[in-house]
């Protein structure tokens, strides 16, 4: 029998380049270590457009935390959710942490990612799946 996934939560953000920009011109390495991974700073810094990636990782870690319902509170932290691409180009989100044992109680076994962006804003989609029992 085959496996058979539901969506179970869906969360969507959006970004304007000049708040990252903002962040980045007031407090460059702080901001950075605070809301990204080492790997996905290093992935912004290779990208032709440092500023649209990040903008493109925050919403998805805001999209990410409106599926499972909690923003930012407790001890969750930015770095909880890593979002980095797989060999294709396809976005794809890993949790530690808190977000993690959040996303464990609420059974969600995988979360996709969508992420795109104009000439100043980047928008990303977040869908969590379960498995159907």
């Amino acid at each position: 029998m085959q496996n058979i996934m539901k969506i179970v939560a869906h969360g969507i953000d959006l970004v304007d380049f000049s708040r990252i920009e903002e962040m980045l011109e007031r407090h460059e390495q702080k901001f950075l270590d605070r809301v990204f991974t080492p790997r996905e700073q290093a992935d912004a810094q290779n990208a032709r457009s440092r500023v649209e990636k990040l903008a493109g990782r925050f919403a998805a870690k805001e999209a990410v935390l409106k599926l499972i319902g909690t923003g930012w509170r407790g001890k969750i932290a930015w770095t909880d959710i890593e979002v980095i691409n797989n060999s294709l180009g396809q976005p794809q989100v890993s949790f530690t942490g808190e977000v993690e044992k959040i996303a464990n109680e609420k059974q969600v076994e995988q979360v996709t990612i969508s992420i795109t962006h104009t000439a100043n804003f980047a928008i990303a989609s977040a869908v969590a799946l379960a498995m159907v029992k």
